[in-house]
């Protein structure tokens, strides 16, 4: 394999912030004295600091792209400005060949009282293109972003997804050798986010990028390497995988309240998955899911239906179990029962998902009547196990053969 040129290259960066301003602007004076007698320790915390980095080691040869995942806080942001040169940091160095295309903050580089089109040439100029060049490719970025009926409007005007289409034109279409992008793609609409990761894939075969986003099918999709942030510090770093990282990444996911809605006349009392009733539980990919839901009644109900709805960490609905599809009418027999259902081999990618239970009655004509019982976020579940990651959250199990 071609041993491709490095062009960004980081080493042993920290970066520490004060919690108080007033300690920070003291601080400040104290670092200024002590640069001037050069003898200055950046490597020490004092009173009320913290590190909001702390010797990261990375490097991103061209045709890579570096996706950086972590909890908010973690230091993504930090770590990005320190790339693009907003801040400095206090020890370590960063080396970037090549020009560098950024877009870490939403209508970051523009100003806003000029016109958009006045703005692709600001940008372009700090990139280091001429007049000339820019010409050639101004019209481009402008078709890019399908915002040529308000080109020549203050940017100022502009919608959040306007700013990010003009953005990521002109990042784009200037061909950096370096690309910077922060989670600002996670604004506007489905159509223009293909077209940047369309866009993404081309620009890969000569340039580095480095993308933050909370999006995992979107880091799948189009990163080489990945980075798992915590507390400032790498947790993980796997170069040419993603599984490791990402399913550490989905553990630390903050847990989301459970919440029951419903008539009174119901409620789940308790809810065992593989037998275990902990709020987070580990399920093995391929493997049987066992769900067990108690429920307890105060009227009598002859007839229901159970419905399970499995939610990704973007909430987004992936798989269902229902007992009404799965031709299991349920007729209580006490105050008190338990409903049972079993996935054999359960094929959700790995990853962290919700539970929502959703149950009804059903009525004459095998109809269901309005909802018993909804119960958001009653269990979450962390698939484990599974070495291979893609970004689709669902992986059939196929027999294959081979033919002479």
């Amino acid at each position: 394999m071609e041993n491709k040129e490095v062009l960004i290259k980081v080493e042993g960066l920290s970066k520490k912030f004060c919690k108080d301003l007033k300690t920070s602007l003291w601080y400040g004076v104290k670092d200024l004295v002590a640069n001037i007698k050069g003898n200055k320790n950046d490597r020490l915390l004092r009173n009320k600091e913290f590190w909001a980095l702390q010797d990261i080691n990375f490097e991103v040869r061209r045709g890579e792209c570096l996706g950086l995942i972590g909890h908010n806080g973690a230091g993504k942001s930090t770590l990005l400005k320190i790339l693009n040169g907003l801040i400095n940091p206090d020890a370590g160095k960063v080396t970037i060949k090549g020009k560098v295309g950024a877009l870490i903050e939403l209508g970051a580089g523009f100003n806003p009282i000029l016109s958009g089109r006045e703005n692709i040439y600001n940008n372009g100029a700090v990139l280091g293109f001429s007049k000339e060049e820019i010409d050639k490719k101004v019209e481009e970025i402008i078709d890019f972003a399908e915002i040529r009926e308000f080109i020549d409007m203050p940017v100022q005007n502009y919608s959040s997804g306007m700013k990010v289409r003009l953005g990521f034109a002109v990042a784009a279409q200037m061909e950096p050798d370096v690309l910077i992008i922060d989670e600002v793609l996670a604004v506007g609409d489905v159509s223009f986010k293909v077209k940047c990761f369309n866009a993404l894939e081309k620009l890969l075969e000569r340039c580095a990028v480095i993308i933050v986003s909370h999006s995992m099918p979107q880091i799948a999709r189009i990163c080489t390497d990945l980075i798992l942030l915590g507390g400032g510090s790498i947790v993980i770093h796997e170069k040419g995988g993603l599984s490791l990282a990402i399913e550490n990444y989905y553990k630390l996911v903050g847990n989301i309240n459970s919440a029951e809605l419903g008539n009174g006349t119901l409620n789940v009392s308790n809810i065992l998955i593989n037998n275990q009733s902990d709020e987070i539980i580990d399920v093995l990919y391929k493997e049987p899911l066992q769900l067990k839901i108690k429920l307890n009644f105060k009227t009598i109900i002859e007839r229901l239906t159970i419905k399970v709805t499995f939610f990704d960490v973007e909430q987004k609905p992936v798989a269902q179990l229902s007992s009404f599809n799965d031709k299991m009418i349920i007729e209580p027999l006490g105050n008190e029962i338990w409903i049972t259902s079993v996935v054999n081999d359960l094929f959700l990618n790995v990853g962290r998902y919700t539970l929502h239970i959703v149950i009804r009655e059903l009525i004459e004509g095998n109809k269901e009547s309005d909802i018993l019982c909804l119960l958001r976020s009653a269990r979450s579940i962390n698939v484990i196990g599974n070495n291979y990651y893609s970004h689709a959250p669902c992986l059939m199990a196929g027999e294959w053969n081979q033919e002479i």
